[in-house]
């Protein structure tokens, strides 16, 4: 009696579990074992953007996903070490403005000087022409290794294995760093963000 009342119980819980369903993708699975495709979602591309497996746009997508990854990662310090208080000493323009009376955030990126801001614009322009930049020849291993034979920082002494797992973790912050750059944006904006920073 007690193994037939067993029998049931597994048989109306087993009548509750999910059926097996047949995995979908957008991609011709070329990409499926690429770099970031990690636990829980794989490979993503709900776009479809790499759906036709042309290995040279997926290079583009990953080197913009990358770069893009970084800025933000900068990005969301800055705003959190800015709204803090802490800033560059100095003047960030010649008419006197410091650094400090800008203070954080889209109100900053407003309230710096035409001198100033071109300041910024000429020094991300020598960033992007001169140096974060893949220049063919100087031995990079991957797409935004932008080292080009100039510096190692021991790079070189990881085996294959740590480096595929310290690329995948920049390329999960970077893009987590996405995300929280978009976030602080939004909650800058609509002002959620003087509870958390108050002046």
């Amino acid at each position: 009696m007690k193994l037939a009342v067993l029998a049931s119980l597994l048989a109306s819980a087993a009548a509750f579990a999910p059926a097996k369903q047949a995995t979908t993708s957008t991609s011709l699975k070329a990409f499926e074992d690429a770099l970031g495709a990690q636990p829980p979602l794989g490979f993503f591309d709900p776009l479809g953007l790499v759906a036709d497996g042309d290995q040279e746009k997926f290079d583009r997508l990953r080197y913009v996903e990358i770069k893009h990854g970084r800025i933000c990662m900068l990005g969301v310090v800055g705003y959190l070490v800015n709204a803090a208080g802490i800033y560059l000493p100095g003047d960030i323009s010649y008419d006197g403005t410091k650094f400090s009376d800008l203070g954080y955030g889209w109100d900053a990126s407003f309230a710096v000087p035409v001198a100033g801001a071109l300041q910024v614009l000429a020094f991300v322009g020598f960033l992007e022409l001169f140096v974060m930049k893949d220049i063919e020849g100087t031995g990079n291993e991957f797409v935004g290794d932008f080292r080009n034979g100039a510096f190692d920082l021991g790079w070189d002494t990881f085996d294959e294995e740590t480096k595929l797992n310290k690329r995948a973790i920049e390329l999960n912050q970077g893009r987590a760093a996405q995300m929280g750059m978009l976030a602080l944006m939004v909650h800058d904006k609509l002002g959620n963000v003087e509870d958390f920073f108050p002046n």
